[in-house]
């Protein structure tokens, strides 16, 4: 389903939510690191370069992904033995002994009743660990109202009866709550960024690389061009350009839990 080239077309936007997520994360010297959902891995590599006595490792449940990150051959850290990458689905994680940082960005929202994950998650961290994660909040925006709307009118019903859209994320205190009662200690946000994009039809370019993914995927591919088409046609309305670009503004929530020592669930 996943497109690596697609996706890291405005990789520099993407990158920032990761970038500002991983600031807060205040550990020192980890010796183990996973990156839950990693993608194509660029960012994964950036994670070995800041913690170079880490072993990190990523994991991904596309294949396309995972080839894509495998194919690029970060420079030191592959070569060296600390970075790899696997095939895995989130859900079914379960790391043989504790992991000092866990982090996920951009995933959850595709993983239903995720809230129920994050204990799990949690209780797999060391002493002293760190569980970081965002994800898209923006469900009520023009971009995911017209996806809806399209995906279940007359002409594409039947035809995208079982693409999965992507669920967003609860509201930054759901998390809070569910990690402190799990005894860590919660830092929560939401931050909107105005994303300035270019090209003629930038926001449909940007979601055909991540929440057009399912629907691109259930349709043949003139039936895909036809949706994306339409999709297009209505979204340059609601984003219209201006002469310095197009703006898609763009909510997110952050979250890092800090398992401090003696913590333990409430």
């Amino acid at each position: 389903m996943w497109d690596p080239a697609q996706y890291l077309h405005f990789a520099d936007e993407r990158a920032r939510p990761f970038f500002d997520l991983t600031a807060r994360i205040a550990a020192t010297a980890p010796g183990s690191v996973v990156d839950l959902g990693c993608g194509p891995g660029q960012l994964t590599a950036t994670l070995a370069q800041r913690w170079p006595r880490a072993t990190v490792l990523g994991i991904d449940s596309s294949a396309e992904m995972i080839d894509a990150a495998t194919a690029a051959r970060y420079a030191g850290e592959s070569a060296g033995g600390r970075l790899s990458f696997e095939l895995g689905d989130v859900r079914d994680f379960k790391p043989d002994r504790p992991v000092d940082v866990i982090i996920s960005n951009a995933v959850l929202q595709w993983v239903p009743g995720h809230l129920d994950l994050l204990p799990h998650w949690a209780s797999y961290l060391s002493p002293g660990g760190w569980l970081a994660f965002q994800l898209p909040g923006n469900f009520d925006q023009p971009s995911h109202a017209i996806l809806r709307e399209l995906a279940g009118s007359d002409r594409w019903r039947d035809l995208l009866a079982d693409a999965q859209l992507n669920r967003q994320s609860a509201d930054p205190a759901a998390y809070l709550d569910v990690l402190a009662r799990a005894g860590l200690a919660v830092d929560a946000w939401e931050t909107t960024y105005l994303h300035v994009l270019h090209g003629a039809d930038p926001v449909t370019e940007w979601y055909k690389g991540s929440g057009l993914r399912p629907v691109l995927a259930a349709l043949p591919p003139a039936a895909a061009r036809e949706f994306v088409r339409q999709y297009g046609e209505r979204v340059r309305a609601a984003y219209p350009a201006a002469s310095y670009g197009t703006v898609l503004p763009f909510r997110r929530v952050f979250v890092v839990a800090h398992k401090t020592a003696g913590s333990a669930p409430a």
